[in-house]
């Protein structure tokens, strides 16, 4: 299900893949169902390519995701990534990931899980195990 899921840099949010050609890919918002375009020389990431860092290897996007459903038992974390100081932040992901990567993980890509996590449950996208 992740792989029709986009992160457009520069765009706030989420989207689901519509359509694609060579050159431009039709993206829905996740959040008010709004289609527009993105030309590909845009930087377009399906999350089923996100992974992060941990101390042995890189943990799968979904596996987290995953993670963080069975925690909260599918509803929103209360998390607000606005307030939050990096300390917070990292001492909730370390209950989700034990081992992450302190030195490649940044507080910011914490904060955009927490992000991606909430809008995905939001919009009824609860599945995130690869198949």
């Amino acid at each position: 299900m992740l792989e029709e899921i986009l992160s457009v840099h520069g765009e706030q949010g989420l989207f689901r893949l519509v359509s694609q050609t060579t050159k431009m890919v039709i993206v829905e918002s996740l959040k008010d169902g709004k289609r527009k375009p993105f030309f590909l020389d845009k930087k377009i990431i399906s999350l089923s390519d996100v992974a992060i860092y941990t101390d042995s290897e890189e943990c799968p996007l979904w596996k987290v995701l995953d993670t963080i459903k069975t925690q909260q038992q599918g509803t929103l974390l209360a998390i607000d990534t606005k307030k939050a100081s990096a300390t917070e932040l990292y001492d909730w992901f370390a209950s989700v990931l034990p081992d992450f990567d302190k030195d490649r993980v940044y507080p910011t890509d914490v904060k955009k899980i927490i992000l991606w996590y909430n809008q995905l449950i939001e919009s009824g996208i609860t599945d995130f195990i690869e198949k």
